[in-house]
């Protein structure tokens, strides 16, 4: 409420008993929705003998967004039309589950498995909406210039956060493998993690992981990049231009998050940390503001090297 408090410097109390009770019931929902669709990725993953990192972070991240977005465009269009006439159901809500969060707590302390989430998951969580919420800003002062930004923000910060939350999911997995959070990094593959050119130049296994995921950026932003100009769902022309300077911003976001997820891992583990729990939010985060201040310098260029039809900037 504060950031969007923050352009127009007004504040209506019934749009924010609206957004604060469609994002804790979305959440909600969205979380048990998730939570029973990864729990049958992994469980099918082990049967087929498949990499659980390989395919359940992916289909978390993609479906994270379908199935939220999805929820809070249902339930905040329900509330929104109950503002004036059932001025109750809001704020009923946010009743309802700020009463049921000590039994939540309690139940997730009481379990081995969720025990470190209520300690150390709130942190990386709520700094992640931070992060995640400057991208936001950025995208709605420069949406207003450049239409045709919109429709590909969810595209690079998409692809991006995958590629990334799947190199710090097989990382953390190593770790896992040969030791305990707090303990010494016993993975020889990591050595020199802070030097860019071993990331992706190195022998290691992570290495190589990290130059597999690195050359899906181009077709895979090229094959959805094309997607859209076909749909017409973009307000974009497609011109040589636009893909080097797009790609080039979807290629620096990916290559910067593969980089940071490679020296963030070991160092949330050595901390004592699982940086299941924290890594992944933190790297999302970053990709979603790098995606769209990227996006923004690149549309921005587009501008001042003259493409300036109705599609760039309107």
């Amino acid at each position: 409420m504060v950031l969007g408090w923050i352009p127009k410097g007004d504040f209506n109390i019934q749009h924010g008993l609206l957004l604060c009770a469609s994002s804790v019931f979305t959440a909600a929902l969205a979380s048990l929705i998730l939570g029973s669709i990864m729990v049958l990725v992994v469980l099918l993953s082990r049967y087929f003998k498949i990499n659980p990192d390989n395919v359940a972070t992916p289909i978390a991240a993609s479906l994270g967004d379908l199935v939220t977005l999805s929820i809070l465009a249902w339930v905040g269009n329900l509330l929104y039309e109950a503002i004036g006439k059932q001025v109750w159901l809001a704020p009923t809500i946010i009743v309802v589950f700020a009463l049921l969060l000590p039994l939540w707590v309690v139940i997730c302390i009481r379990n081995k498995y969720t025990n470190d989430v209520i300690y150390s998951g709130w942190v990386p969580v709520l700094s992640a909406m931070m992060i995640s919420s400057l991208g936001g800003l950025i995208l709605d002062f420069t949406v207003a210039n450049y239409d045709g930004i919109a429709v590909f923000q969810p595209v690079i910060n998409g692809v991006g956060g995958n590629l990334a939350a799947v190199h710090a999911s097989r990382i953390s997995t190593s770790l896992h493998q040969k030791g305990r959070p707090g303990g010494p990094v016993r993975d020889a593959h990591l050595k020199g993690c802070l030097n860019i050119f071993k990331v992706f130049f190195g022998s290691g296994v992570h290495s190589k992981a990290a130059r597999v995921l690195t050359l899906l950026v181009i077709p895979g932003h090229l094959l959805f990049s094309f997607t859209i100009f076909y749909l017409r769902a973009g307000h974009t022309s497609s011109s040589l231009l636009f893909q080097c300077f797009y790609l080039s911003a979807a290629l620096l976001q990916v290559v910067l998050l593969i980089y940071i997820a490679t020296w963030l891992v070991p160092l949330i583990w050595v901390k004592g940390s699982d940086p299941d729990n924290v890594a992944i939010p933190y790297l999302t985060a970053i990709g979603d503001l790098l995606g769209t201040a990227f996006l923004a310098v690149a549309f921005h260029f587009l501008f001042l090297l003259g493409d300036r039809d109705a599609d760039v900037s309107e």
